[in-house]
């Protein structure tokens, strides 16, 4: 088990680890069996995994967006394109302070035995940071397309992008969420 594991399942507490780290998994059948600190440690698990993959893209964007600046065909943008790159990049430090937050909110509240919460409040920072890095990489590609394709062809290629975004993100995730509770409801009755 590595250490950002080990550190996953901690409580939070100053005390030393006491977490079963080769004991019985819940899986769909047995999901009553889990305890209420096995699913909190398996939830922060859980976000710090999605951390690190929103995190990574995030930061390859960004960076990208930040040096764009810099370049020769920069100057060459109007107006409107520069209030998209500066709309982009304020987008995109929006997103990357979204979705590293919850690193400095679990290392602020660390020992303060509030896992629940800081789990809570991680998961909803994701979302947020998840729909800043949807939009930061919809104007991206306005921008870039803008400079690429002529006439309204790139505002409708965006578009349908960022309409696969709001199916992929959050239209199939909802459906299957609500799919989900009727099964639930239907085998709980």
């Amino acid at each position: 088990m590595t250490f950002t594991e080990q550190s996953a399942e901690h409580d939070g507490t100053d005390a030393p680890c006491r977490c079963r780290h080769d004991g019985p998994r819940a899986t769909p059948d047995t999901e009553g069996a889990e305890t209420a600190r096995e699913r909190v440690n398996r939830r922060w698990n859980e976000v710090l995994q999605e951390t690190r993959v929103a995190q990574t893209g995030v930061q390859i964007l960004f960076g990208f967006l930040l040096s764009v600046a810099f370049t020769p065909l920069f100057r060459e943008l109007g107006t409107l394109d520069r209030g998209i790159y500066v709309t982009t990049v304020v987008l995109g430090a929006s997103a990357t302070g979204s979705l590293i937050a919850p690193v400095s909110i679990h290392r602020f509240l660390s020992g303060q035995r509030m896992k629940d919460e800081v789990v809570e409040a991680a998961g909803r920072l994701m979302m947020c940071g998840m729909v800043l890095l949807a939009l930061t990489i919809g104007c991206t590609l306005l921008l870039i397309l803008r400079f690429v394709v002529p006439g309204v062809l790139a505002e409708m290629l965006a578009a349908g992008v960022m309409l696969w975004f709001g199916l992929c993100w959050y239209v199939l995730p909802l459906t299957l969420r609500r799919r989900g509770e009727r099964r639930s409801r239907t085998r709980d009755a």
